[in-house]
C-alpha cells in the first residue's frame, strides 16, 4: 500500500492527474500499477484501478486474476468495483473511503444512487430497442465451440 500511495503522490506533484494509484501483486510481486489518466487521455474509464487491472490481464495474458490482489489509494468506484469482480480478482486493499474522495472533489454517491433505481427512472435515459435480433448473437454464443467462458 505504501508503494501505491507514494504513486498517487508522486502523480499529483508531476501535475498527471488525479490522485488514485493502484497496484496488482500476485505471489507477492507487483506485477502491474495503474494512476489515474483520465484527464490524460481523455478516458473516463482510464482509472487507477482499471489500468493497473488491464496491464495485469496483459502481463499474464489471461482476463482473470484470481490469483492476485489489488491495492488502491481509494476505495473503488462503482466502474471500477465491476472490473474487480469481471476479473475475479481475490483480494482489495483500500487505503481512503469513498467520502474522503468526495470531501476531495470526487463525489461517486450519484453514481451510486442512479444504479439502484429502475432504468426508467435514471438520470440518463436508456432507451431499448432491437432486442429480438440482438439476442442472435447470445444464441450464436451458446453454440459456438470457440467460446471461452467468462
Amino acid at each position: 500500500m505504501e508503494r501505491a500511495i507514494r504513486l498517487s503522490v508522486d502523480h499529483v506533484r508531476a501535475g498527471l492527474g488525479g490522485p488514485f494509484a493502484a497496484l496488482v501483486v500476485c505471489g507477492g510481486a507487483v506485477i502491474a500499477t495503474g494512476v489515474n489518466q483520465v484527464t490524460s487521455l481523455s478516458d473516463p474509464t482510464a482509472h487507477a484501478e482499471i489500468v493497473a487491472i488491464r496491464a495485469a490481464c496483459q502481463a499474464l495474458h489471461d482476463f482473470q486474476l484470481s490469483d492476485c490482489e489489488l491495492y488502491t489509494t481509494c476505495e473503488p468506484c462503482p466502474m471500477c468495483m465491476g472490473a474487480i469482480y469481471w476479473s475475479r480478482l481475490a483480494k482489495v486493499h483500500y487505503a481512503a473511503t469513498r467520502e474522503d474522495a468526495a470531501q476531495a472533489g470526487f463525489d461517486d454517491s450519484f453514481i451510486y444512487d442512479q444504479l439502484t433505481l429502475p432504468i426508467e427512472a435514471r438520470k440518463i435515459p436508456m432507451l431499448q430497442s432491437m432486442r429480438e435480433q440482438a439476442l442472435e448473437a447470445f444464441r450464436e454464443w451458446e453454440c459456438s465451440p470457440t467460446k471461452i467462458p467468462y
